[in-house]
């Protein structure tokens, strides 16, 4: 039987009017012209949709056409990879904005999940579709040649609400919840694409819980574009997670996009990629967010292929096999390098029976307190979202979403010869206090 994928509208006025702005957003997004360029970081002010290199809508992307766009399977010798291992029998935790069930590449894929935004469901299983991307490159169905295909596709979604309908969340507290209940509900791997700038007690106690029950965890690096500084997003700078950044399309420079540091563990590809959308659509997305399930994808597989084998020689076994990248070892920019399902599926790594990221350190919490600093300003976002394609900022939040369209030329001008004038001001003002201390 060939599956629709397209999705027929029906069912209650409201969920009939969504389905149509999601179509209208569709032809806007995911067309079959060429590739917008990445994303930069956001400028202070938005830009209007005029200004934006958007393709013209010729027509809406068909399934097959996804299917041979999925430039990263290839990159990471996905065919090869599961001669060995698909998954089976690995539950994933995506910890998002809900995760939608229903679309064909998911279909019989997501358990039964959690919905901490809206616990009677009443904005759909994913009013975002970020989660339902990222859900989808983890284990999006390979039963035919149409849509999207997951690096694990016979491991199976726990999926866990916990964005909101503008993609964002306010308090970590809702994420240390989420991570627990995953842990308590049978996932071995847990994806965490999203993350803010300032740490939280109770978000680092909920990942020791999961380190002591044998999970493995893993966070995106975060995007310039939806951030207010360059340092590596919290929860994926807590020592014992996979923090990943993100890789251009030829897989060897790290994308202008990503954020990265010293926390920096591992790479994969995170621009010009396909992804599924509620109501059975697809559309092209960009973003750490997006790199973040690929490995987790990657630890599923080794989970399945060694089910024995403790979360933390997962891990020390998917960063002792990556493919260096950049300087010789680990470096602030690729971490150890780009995941390598292939190598990490059949190399001889000798066990170490712990997390090698871990500092088992004791975040000196029991239980759950409210995060830390938490205020409009340092209110946490998706790393790589959807939700709104022309990139319009909710009310009273300053960073544009990440990996939907290009800043223009002029606003990049601009923001150089700004950088340019505050770099001359600043060594002109070190060399004048220089000279005064030397007189």
């Amino acid at each position: 039987m060939t599956r629709d994928r397209q999705g027929l509208p029906g069912g209650p006025p409201r969920r009939v009017a969504r389905r149509a702005l999601l179509a209208v957003a569709s032809a806007l997004v995911v067309v079959a012209g060429p590739l917008t360029p990445p994303a930069q970081a956001a400028p202070s002010v938005p830009v209007a949709a005029s200004q934006r290199q958007l393709a013209a809508p010729d027509r809406v992307l068909r399934g097959d056409h996804v299917r041979d766009e999925q430039w990263q399977l290839e990159k990471l010798r996905a065919k090869t990879a599961w001669r060995t291992s698909t998954g089976r029998g690995v539950v994933v935790a995506v910890i998002d904005s809900g995760v939608d069930g229903s679309h064909p590449d998911l279909a019989g894929q997501v358990l039964p999940g959690l919905d901490l935004v809206t616990p009677d469901g009443s904005d759909g299983p994913d009013p975002v579709g970020h989660g339902t991307t990222v859900a989808g490159l983890i284990a999006g169905r390979a039963d035919d040649d149409r849509g999207v295909v997951g690096l694990a596709p016979d491991a199976k979604i726990l999926p866990v609400r916990v964005l909101d309908a503008e993609n964002r969340y306010d308090d970590a507290l809702i994420i240390a919840k989420a991570v627990r209940w995953a842990v308590d509900n049978g996932a071995g791997v847990v994806n965490l694409s999203l993350g803010g700038s300032s740490d939280s007690a109770a978000l680092a106690a909920a990942l020791d819980y999961a380190f002591a029950r044998d999970v493995v965890v893993v966070a995106c690096t975060g995007n310039l574009a939806t951030s207010t500084t360059t340092k590596v997003w919290y929860p994926a700078r807590e020592p014992g997670v996979l923090a990943v950044a993100g890789l251009e399309r030829s897989g060897e420079n790290l994308w202008s996009g990503s954020i990265t540091g010293h926390e920096t563990v591992l790479s994969a590809p995170a621009t010009a990629l396909y992804g599924a959308r509620p109501e059975g659509g697809y559309w092209r997305v960009q973003g750490t967010s997006f790199a973040a399930p690929l490995v987790a994808a990657t630890a599923a597989l080794v989970r399945s292929r060694y089910p024995k084998m403790s979360a933390g020689d997962v891990v020390n076994r998917l960063i002792s096999t990556a493919r260096d990248l950049g300087p010789t070892g680990r470096d602030d920019r690729f971490g150890y390098g780009l995941v390598d399902p292939v190598a990490a599926l059949t190399a001889d790594v000798p066990s170490v029976g712990h997390n090698p990221l871990d500092d088992n350190d004791s975040p000196g919490v029991v239980g759950f307190g409210p995060a830390p600093e938490d205020g409009r300003d340092t209110r946490a976002a998706a790393a790589g979202r959807g939700g709104d394609p022309l990139g319009r900022r909710p009310e009273g939040w300053s960073a544009l979403p990440a990996g939907q369209t290009v800043v223009g030329a002029p606003e990049r001008l601009w923001s150089g010869l700004a950088l340019f004038v505050a770099l001359i001001t600043g060594s002109a003002l070190m060399v004048r206090r220089f000279r005064q201390i030397r007189r």
